[in-house]
């Protein structure tokens, strides 16, 4: 009795990992609403797949608009600051992009929305492990 207890808790932690909500973020960027979701919760060190959505105030998704990613490491105590940038390409109504970060600790992300010669921004802040 005890292993089939044992066993079934195994599998109520497997289970749990692999259907593990994305990392997700909200936030109002002018007159966009943007949503980001990361496949990796936490964010992780090395590779992490980003898909953007943007809708307008009416709540419609855009897929007309220009959708870059910044993100970076401040200066540490005896490290330079990190900083890169990554154009988000449209599939369907999302943008996808890949954020590469190069090693644990905040990274600052900003999000810009480019449509109609106005851009708008949203900042927000993941820790990487």
């Amino acid at each position: 009795m005890k292993r089939v207890a044992v066993l079934a808790l195994i599998l109520l932690l497997i289970a749990g990992v692999a259907y593990a909500k994305d990392y997700e973020v909200a936030k109002k960027a002018g007159e966009f609403q943007v949503t980001v979701r990361m496949d990796k919760n936490p964010p992780v060190t090395g590779e992490n797949n980003a898909v953007i959505i943007v809708k307008d105030a009416a709540g419609n998704t855009v897929t007309d608009a220009k959708v870059r990613v910044g993100y970076s490491m401040p200066a540490m105590p005896g490290m330079p600051p990190m900083s890169y940038k990554s154009d988000a390409a449209l599939s369907g109504t999302e943008y996808r992009t890949n954020l590469n970060l190069s090693m644990a600790g905040p990274w600052n992300v900003i999000v810009k929305v480019a449509r109609a010669g106005k851009t708008s921004s949203m900042k927000f802040t993941v820790d990487a492990r």
